[in-house]
């Protein structure tokens, strides 16, 4: 997408001077950054302190993390030493480690002399693909959005509510719960999103930029508003993003998903997950007993970054001294909550018979390991 004119995705490589380039996140949406990563630890660093997020995103980093690494040394030791590094920065979003399986796997029988090569091909193509996915995304939700906008007075918005990032910046590009955003805005469908804060780390100021940098309506409001606005009939449809789904379409988001879908179960308001299939952990049916929740330092939430009246970005610490911070990072929304999975191949029901028809060949292989 757009930042001042010019056209970026989240992480690329710079084919001039060989490297390759993120947005470094930690400032957004304060101040636009940079960043150049060039070892092993960077890319570790990059995932597990959050310079990249998103799980779409963070499976592209750690496929050019691979790829990176072997420059220096394509044994099959240091190929294991990189997937073991990466692997291990965050726990719960899926596609860190279908990303680096999908690495190991293309690696394993290339003679070591070529593998730098085919390492940077295959990080490409992983990157290029998510695009791909988040462009198709859009495509499939524009749909519903087109419903419910025929549904309305003219001229009236359709009303969508959203938590936490599941834009651009979470992906390679065009993200995943925004992306029907963008193309029912290219389609002058006029909308307006609520945009959920999304403590502790305030991602909904990041989706809010986004939107307002693309020409979207929008208003950013606490977590706690939603339900409310629900209750008043202001929301026609809920739409997030998902780090990891189970066989059975149970999802896991951002702290915080669980508690919109309750509200929209309750008020009668569709809730979507858009849904990239490589977040699609088919090993899995119960999310509530087998997705491990990452729990993040206390700091993020006794803690928050801004900009303070001289318009200098500092950290602010909200609490009083000695207080300590629970910060579970992810919560499970048991599949029964939710209205559909919109996919790259189209719009599913969140069941195991659905999702398996949706993508036979993934949930085919993976009963057959």
């Amino acid at each position: 997408m757009k930042v001042n004119g010019i056209h970026y995705r989240s992480i690329w490589y710079d084919h001039e001077l060989s490297k390759v380039k993120i947005i470094d996140q930690r400032w957004l949406p304060h101040d636009f950054k940079i960043a150049e990563l060039e070892t092993l630890q960077s890319f570790a660093t990059a995932i597990r302190d959050m310079w990249v997020r998103g799980a779409p995103l963070i499976g592209a980093t750690a496929a050019y993390g691979i790829a990176v690494a072997l420059r220096t040394d394509a044994s099959n030791h240091s190929l294991k030493l990189a997937y073991d590094t990466l692997i291990e920065t965050r726990p719960t979003a899926i596609n860190l480690r279908w990303s680096l399986d999908r690495m190991q796997k293309e690696l394993a029988e290339v003679p070591e002399g070529q593998r730098p090569v085919v390492a940077l091909e295959a990080a490409h193509r992983i990157a290029d693909e998510d695009v791909e996915i988040n462009k198709n995304i859009g495509e499939f939700g524009l749909k519903i959005i087109k419903k419910l906008a025929e549904s309305k007075k003219q001229g009236e918005p359709v009303r969508l509510l959203t938590h936490c990032n599941a834009g651009w910046p979470a992906t390679v590009d065009w993200g995943t719960a925004t992306s029907p955003m963008y193309h029912a805005h290219n389609e002058n469908i006029p909308i307006h999103v609520w945009v959920d804060e999304t403590r502790p780390r305030n991602q909904g100021g990041m989706t809010a930029w986004e939107l307002q940098s693309h020409g979207i309506s929008n208003t950013y409001i606490t977590d706690n508003a939603g339900g409310h606005l629900m209750q008043k009939g202001l929301v026609d449809m809920v739409i997030v993003g998902t780090d990891r789904t189970t066989a059975q379409g149970d999802v896991c988001n951002k702290i915080g998903t669980y508690l919109k879908a309750l509200a929209a179960y309750d008020n009668k308001v569709p809730f979507y997950v858009a849904l990239p299939s490589p977040t699609i952990d088919w090993r899995i049916n119960d999310g509530l007993k087998d997705i491990p929740i990452e729990e993040r330092p206390e700091k993020e939430v006794t803690h928050i970054l801004g900009r303070d009246a001289k318009k200098d970005i500092a950290e602010i610490q909200v609490t009083s001294e000695g207080v300590s911070g629970g910060n579970p990072a992810f919560d499970v929304t048991p599949n029964r909550l939710v209205t559909g999975l919109i996919t790259e191949r189209g719009i599913s029901e969140a069941s195991k018979i659905a999702l398996a028809e949706m993508f036979p060949e993934k949930a085919g292989a993976t009963n057959n390991d």
